[in-house]
C-alpha cells in the first residue's frame, strides 16, 4: 500500500516526481483497466524513470470501466452530469478520507482557514442529481465554517441577494461557489458592489446558456459583481483533487497534484511551456484509482507551473481513437 502522508506533505518537485512513480507502479501493479492500457501501449513499467514516460489514461475510461487500484469496499461513487441518455463517468471511491483530506488541505493552501469564511453554494445543477463530488465537497466546506450564515441556494436567488447584503454589512468574510449560469441568472435580478465576498465560477453553463469565452464571462461576473477577479475551481468527477484560480484564468494546483500538456496530434509526446495542447493531470491522491488522467480540456502551461483552461476537444479532435477501444 502506498503511505497516504507522503502525498500530502509533498514540498519538492524531486518528492512528488519520486513519489508519482512510486504511485504509478503501484497502480500498474493492481489496477487491472491501467496495466491492460499501459500493455496496449507496450510499455514496460520497469522502464518508466520520469513523469512524462507514465502513460495517461483516456478519461473516457471512466465512462465504460472500474477504474480501481484495490478490492477495498466501495464507500461512494461519483458520477458526472450528462444530459438524459448520455453515459456519464463512475469514479468508485474506496477511502471518502483522502478526498477529504485533500480538498480541505487545498483549500488551506489557496484561502487559508475555513472558519474564517461564510460559504455560500449556488449550484442547482449539481444539487438536482446524485453523486457529485463537488457537492460533496462544499457542503463539507460548508459545515466546517461553523457559521449558520452558511449555505446552499437552489433557485431562490431573492433570499441569496438579501445574505450577500447582510454579510457584506457586517463585514464578513464570504466565499460564493456558483455553477456559471446561476451565477448570471443572479446578476439579471440585482447588481452588487461586494469588498468582503469572493466569488468563484465552477462548471460551465449546462446548457442553460450559451457558452461564452472565458474572459468575457469574468468581465460580466466581475461588472456585476463589482469586485476586480473572478476566483474558479478546476476539478472533475474522476480526479480527487482541485486546481484554483485566484483570478485572470491562472490556475495552480496543490502541491500533490501537476498538469503536463500533450500534443494534440500525438498523445504521447509533449508541447513546451506556452503552447496549446490536451490537459494530462496527475493527482496522487487519486491513489485508489487512475492518478493519470488524460483529460478532454485543452489548455497550456506556464513555466511556473500554473495553467490556464482554454476549451475542449470536440469528438473530431481527439487523436488515437484506437487508445479508447480497450
Amino acid at each position: 500500500m502506498i503511505p497516504i502522508p507522503d502525498i500530502f506533505n509533498i514540498s519538492t518537485q524531486k518528492q512528488f516526481e519520486k513519489i508519482a512513480l512510486k504511485v504509478f507502479r503501484f497502480q500498474h501493479e493492481n489496477n487491472q483497466v491501467y496495466q491492460d492500457f499501459c500493455n496496449h501501449l507496450k510499455v514496460d513499467s520497469r522502464k518508466v524513470k520520469s513523469l512524462q514516460q507514465i502513460p495517461f489514461l483516456p478519461i473516457a475510461f471512466f465512462k465504460s470501466h472500474e477504474v480501481l487500484s484495490n478490492s477495498n469496499p466501495v464507500q461512494t461513487i461519483f458520477t458526472s452530469s450528462g444530459t438524459t441518455g448520455q453515459i456519464t463517468s463512475k469514479h468508485l471511491v474506496t477511502n471518502l478520507s483522502i478526498y477529504e483530506e485533500s480538498y480541505l488541505k487545498a483549500f488551506s493552501q489557496f484561502y487559508g482557514d475555513i472558519e474564517n469564511y461564510v460559504v455560500l453554494a449556488l449550484l442547482p445543477s449539481y444539487l438536482e442529481r446524485e453523486g457529485s463530488s463537488l457537492i460533496y465537497m462544499v457542503d463539507d466546506l460548508i459545515k466546517k465554517t461553523n457559521n449558520p450564515e452558511s449555505g446552499f441556494y437552489l433557485h431562490n436567488y431573492d433570499a441569496l441577494i438579501q445574505k450577500l447584503e447582510l454579510l457584506e454589512k457586517q463585514g464578513q468574510n464570504t466565499i460564493l461557489i456558483g455553477v456559471t449560469y446561476a451565477l448570471l441568472n443572479l446578476l439579471e435580478i440585482q447588481k452588487f458592489k461586494l469588498k468582503n465576498t469572493i466569488i468563484m465560477e465552477t462548471g460551465g453553463m449546462k446548457g442553460k446558456r450559451k457558452e461564452i469565452i472565458r474572459e468575457e464571462l469574468h468581465q460580466q461576473l466581475s461588472n456585476g459583481f463589482g469586485i476586480n477577479a473572478i476566483h474558479s475551481e478546476y476539478g472533475m468527477t474522476e480526479l480527487l483533487s482541485q486546481a484554483y484560480s485566484l483570478g485572470n484564468g491562472v490556475f495552480e494546483c496543490p502541491n500533490w497534484m501537476q498538469i503536463l500538456i500533450r500534443d494534440t496530434e500525438d498523445a504521447l509526446t509533449y508541447v513546451e511551456n506556452g503552447k496549446t495542447g490536451g490537459i494530462n493531470v496527475i493527482d496522487l491522491a487519486n491513489v485508489n484509482s487512475c492518478s493519470f488522467i488524460a483529460t478532454q480540456d485543452l489548455g497550456k502551461l506556464n513555466s511556473n507551473k500554473t495553467f490556464e483552461v482554454l476549451g475542449r476537444f470536440d469528438n473530431s479532435d481527439i487523436r488515437g481513437c484506437n487508445l479508447m477501444v480497450l
